[in-house]
This record gives structure tokens, sequence and C-alpha cells, in this order.
């Protein structure tokens, strides 16, 4: 342990040293006039790209314009967001049901839009849940999650939701490998080497999006980080880094970086495809929860699916490959071609960049050194293309710019560095402020990249901004990459915390058929009322249903007595404008969850349970006109057992019970 002690001493020692001597010369942390024009957008105009970041440990989903670096919404996702009733309306608590019940937060951490022929298309971003295993998916016509499905046999959703080209497959691999599901978990942790196992998930994408989990892979417990799918020549593959290879249970920061070198694993999954269709997997018994949105009923609904199809990749030795790659790999990205493969070690002084084709010969003329866990190790050199030489400490994450350009940030110096794939020169390098995690070029994993603008997202602030107390803000700086050096030309605070992101030309995604409101005649939903005289309020036993419309600027009804302690009231609320952007809000006095906000033409229902005797007011919560102050209600609740009888009104005083 001792010794231990003294390589972490010597290592901060060296890293300390190292950052001095990897800051840049002659490098400013302001922004010139002339550079931050580049990011001004007038009022009125629009941004040229969409960027879609990570909440992180919001669990929710950010949409900014690049360059301006304005917010222009926050999308929930795997959170409850009370703003927006997402978590707390009836129609979509189901969406963040799993096989635990219902789970009210988790941690997104990455981004990842669909693709045809390995070009961004616009259609959807699919974003991961970390905690409680899921992938969702957002719809772009509508910025609203219309799927998420929880994936089995794993102990965190880490690695991913990353696409192949033509989003086939959504792939996820877990953070923690943990004994399957259909397996006893009780077991010893210090079995870990014997009884964990890590399975990664080949999630299929129909035309219209819907997911289902096709099969899984099982391999030796080690711990997934990023990947990527191949692209051009090398569509059919995965790559995965991995770390963790010594399979430690404790204190991992020591434990699981004693190896040099950890691993990248190659996957097959056309190879995997075919040994499905023989047979060559197990069906094991498992419980997930597979959630979808209706737009039609403007309701979710969540189904808890029993079985998975499993891969032993120790049993099927051509599916998966273990290339070496300097220890604990954090990126693992792939250009543009397909041919280069770039591995990041967190904790190497290099990065090393393989090559597809040398990596099918090494297969091919079986140039081996083992195996890990029955799966076969390709030597080092006989996959490698080259390594780039001191190119920063801390290597996290490359994109590409389609100009032969490779972008990686670096953690522990602070910056990032462009270099050149082929001949592994670096090029340039600008400092970042600070402690950079992943960047985001448009388009920058696909085989088109929108070359100009770089986004580097920042896990530290500490002098940027006014500060806020113990909790600084996090941020993201954006560089023009269109030249031949890397320009800042602004930084931003984001909501927290921006782990990774993807951005698409705005035009791509604005003209894909987007919503601007829902049509009140293709409104589906059982509970609607499509114009004011359909308002009505019902008894079934102790459950009350208000059949409610809203418009500038009433409710109707607007008065409903005959509610007894007890009851259930149900607000089915429908807004009946058919303008775009006129939402209204709906909230009640003692409501314990939350509020609504309504779309034009959408039916949404809000569960409350009185806990006393009185009268409460409803109201509007969005502001809609010059009177939404008058857009207001009365429900009055009675004794269990009154003889007060379920009337309501609108523009009439009910009359006086006797």
């Amino acid at each position: 342990m001792k010794t231990n002690f003294l390589k972490i001493t010597s290592a901060v020692v060296f890293v300390a040293a190292f950052m001095g001597s990897c800051k840049p010369k002659n490098t400013s942390d302001t922004v010139s006039g002339d550079a931050a024009q580049k990011a001004y957008v007038a009022p009125g105009k629009y941004d040229e790209f969409y960027n879609f970041v990570s909440g992180g440990f919001s669990g929710q989903l950010s949409v900014y314009g690049l360059p301006s670096g304005r917010l222009f919404r926050v999308i929930p996702v795997f959170s409850v967001d009370p703003e927006k009733g997402w978590g707390y309306s009836e129609e979509t608590k189901p969406m963040l049901n799993t096989s635990h019940g219902f789970v009210p937060w988790d941690d997104l951490h990455h981004t990842e839009m669909s693709q045809t022929n390995g070009e961004i298309d616009g259609r959807w971003v699919f974003g991961n849940a970390n905690n409680t295993p899921r992938i969702a998916r957002i719809d772009l016509k509508t910025f609203k999650t219309a799927e998420i499905i929880e994936l089995p046999n794993s102990g965190g959703n880490h690695s991913s939701p990353f696409i192949t080209e033509n989003t086939e497959y959504v792939v996820a691999g877990t953070r923690f490998s943990v004994p399957g599901d259909y397996e006893n978990g009780d077991v010893p942790i210090n079995t870990y080497k014997d009884n964990y196992k890590g399975h990664i998930s080949f999630v299929k994408v129909g035309k219209e999006g819907e997911m289902d989990i096709a099969f899984q892979i099982m391999t030796p417990g080690v711990n997934f980080d990023l990947s990527h799918a191949g692209k051009g020549k090398s569509h059919g593959w995965f790559f995965f880094s991995c770390y963790n290879t010594e399979q430690a249970n404790t204190l991992l920061e020591v434990n699981a970086s004693q190896k040099d070198k950890d691993f990248i694993m190659a996957v097959n999954w056309k190879k995997a495809e075919e040994y499905v269709k023989a047979g060559k997997g197990k069906k094991q018994k498992v419980r997930y929860a597979h959630n979808t949105w209706d737009d039609a009923t403007h309701s979710a609904k969540s189904e808890i699916k029993t079985e998975v199809l499993v891969l032993d990749a120790s049993e099927l030795k051509d599916i998966c490959y273990m290339i070496p790659c300097p220890k604990s790999p954090h990126g693992c990205d792939v250009d543009p071609t397909g041919e280069y493969i770039v591995g990041s070690g967190k904790l190497a002084a290099l990065i090393p960049v393989f090559s597809y084709d040398k990596l099918q010969t090494a297969i091919k003329n079986k140039s081996f050194e083992g195996d890990y866990g029955g799966i076969p190790v390709v030597k080092y050199e006989a996959a490698l293309h080259g390594e780039v030489q001191k190119p920063g400490l801390g290597p996290l994450h490359t994109e590409f710019d389609g100009k032969g350009n490779a972008y990686t940030t670096f953690f522990v110096s602070s910056e990032v560095v462009k270099w050149d794939i082929k001949s592994l020169k670096v090029l340039d390098r600008v400092p970042t402020y600070y402690s950079v995690g992943h960047l985001c070029i448009p388009g920058g994993d696909s085989k088109k990249p929108f070359g100009k603008y770089l986004v580097a997202y920042n896990k530290i602030t500490k002098d940027r901004y006014l500060p806020t107390g113990p909790e600084l803000c996090q941020s993201a700086q954006i560089y023009d990459i269109s030249g031949d050096k890397m320009q800042l030309i602004l930084d931003f605070p984001t909501i927290g915390e921006p782990h990774y992101a993807q951005a698409a030309p705005a035009d791509l995604i604005r003209n894909n058929g987007q919503y601007k409101f829902y049509k009140l005649e293709e409104n589906k939903h059982p509970y609607a009322a499509k114009g004011e005289k359909e308002a009505k309020v019902v008894r079934e036993g102790n459950k009350v249903h208000v059949y409610m419309t809203s418009m500038r600027s009433h409710f109707a009804p607007d008065n409903i007595e005959g509610v007894f302690l007890g009851d259930e009231v149900y607000f089915h609320v429908t807004n009946l404008e058919q303008d775009w952007d006129v939402p209204h809000g709906f909230a009640v006095k003692g409501a314990d969850n939350g509020e609504l906000l309504i779309m034009p033409g959408e039916t949404t229902t809000l569960k409350w349970v009185p806990d006393r005797v009185g009268t409460f007011p409803f109201y509007c919560t969005d502001f809609c006109s010059a009177l939404h102050q008058e857009m207001q209600g009365y429900i009055r609740v009675s004794p269990k057992g009154s003889n007060v009888p379920l009337q309501f009104s609108l523009g009439t005083n009910l009359p006086a019970s006797k």
C-alpha cells in the first residue's frame, strides 16, 4: 500500500509539472471584440445549429443555440419536472416506470442523434439513464420524450446510447459489471472475478423509432466507458473502451490502475446477428419496463417485459476481440472514414490510434497474445496506426471536423488539442476554463461533420462568473474552428452537468415536420373536451372526473361543488387554443404533486386528493393573455356523506345549496 501511495504522489507531482509545461504560449482567457462578433446572433435572427446537451445529474436534456449559447428549452426525460408536469400528470407518470417501480430521477450523461447513411438526419435524439439503466428517444418533431426502455442485466448505463450508421441499433454497455438478473446475485462481493459479468445491449430501432432489445452479449466482468459504431468500411462493428480489467471490487482508483494497458473491445455485430438467426442465443428470464408515448391520446403506457436473448462472447469466439489500450481509457471514437479508432487513456500521456484495416488483418492472421475471459486479445502493434506523442494530459474525448483533423479534450491540462489523423502531428492547442470533459463538433461523430464550431463542456468554472455560493455554475465554451487555428468566441453557463452533447444544422431539424400545435380533431384522449359544451363533471364512486377546457382567459367549468372529503378528483384539462405557442397551465391549492402545462390542442390530467373541507381556488399558471390573472375558478369540498349535489357552472353563480 505504501508503494501505491508513492506512485500516486509521484503522479500528482508529474501532473502539476506537466500542466505548467502544456499551457499554450501567448494564450488569453478573454474574448476580443472581433471574436465575440462571431457568436453574436441579432435579436429576431436564428442560430445556425441546435445543440442538444445532456443535463448530467439533472436527468434532463437542454437545448441551446449555436453560436449564441442561448438556452431554448429544457426537455424533461428521466427526472420529474414540476414546471411541465412531467412525472406529475397522470399521462406522463408511466414514462418513469421501471422494474423497480416509479423512479423520479436519473443521471443523463450522453446524447446521440439519429443517422441515415452515417449522416445526422434530424429525426430523434437518444439519451441514457445511468443510475437505473434506460435509454430514451426524444422525438424532434415535438421535442418531447417519446419512448424509454429499461436495460436488464446492467449495473449502470454510462456507455450509451451510441448508434450504428443507419440507426439500426442503439447500443449500450454496462458501467458496473454485476451478476446477471437471471442469476443469483446474492454472492460475496469478493467473488467478483467468478460471478460478475458485463452485458452489452443491442436495442433495435424501427422505422418510426420504436425500440426493442434485439440481443445482449455477455462479456467478462469489466467496466465499459464510452463506445462508438464503425462507419463506412467499418460498418458492422462496434468499439467499446474497457477499464478495470484487473476486475477489482474495491478502491478502484488504485486497484483498477495497476496494468499499463486496458482494452478497446471490438464487436462484430453483423456476426452476432448471424448467431442470433442460427439460434445460438439463450433466452433468459428478466424484468424490464418499456414505456411509450402516444401523440394521439396524449398519454403514455408502460409494459413490463420478461425475456431477453443473450449471446456468450466466451463461447462464440469471433464476435468480440480485445485491443490493448493505455490504461483507464475513456473515449473511444471513430473518424468519418471509419478507418481510425481513437482510444483515450485517462492516465496516459499519448493517444493511440488504431487502424480498422490492420485490425482485420490481425484477426485474419490470428495475431493474438492470448485471451481475456475467453475473448481473443489482438497484439497492440498489430492493430496500431500510431500514437500522438505528448498531446496533453488526461485525454478524454475526440471528435472530427471532416477535413482530416481530430480534436481531443484533456481534463488534467484543461485544453483542447487539434491533431492530424494520418500524420498524428499536433497542429494547435487552446486552453479551456476549466477541467474540460467532452466536446462537441456539430456532426463530429458522423460521416459528415459540419466543422465550423467546437464546444467544450467544462466541469469547473472557478473565477469565470459571479460566485453563487459553494455551488459554482458549470459552463461551455465555443471555439471557431473554421481556420487553421482555434479561436475562443464565447463562454456561457449551462444547466449542470453538461456532460456530452450533439448538434445539427437548425434547418435540418426545424423543417422536419415539427408540430406547431396538436389538432383538436385528432385528439383521441379518452377524457378530452373539444369544446366548452363538452365540459362536465362526472362521479364514478369516490372518483370525480372533471372534463375541463381552457382558453384565453377562462376555464370551463370554473365553479364546482359536490366534491367530498376522501374523493379522488381528476382534472382533465383540454387546451382549446389552436394558435402556435399559447399553452395554458393549471394548478389547484393543496395539490401534493405539481402543475400542468398544456399545449394547444392537448389534454392533460392532474390528480388531486383534498385533505380537508373547504373551498379551494385553481388557476392558470402560464401567462397567456392580458386577463391571465382572471383565469381562475373554485372547487368546494364538503364532508363525506353530505347532501351537497354535484354541480358545476361557467358564467353564472351556482344556486345556493340548502
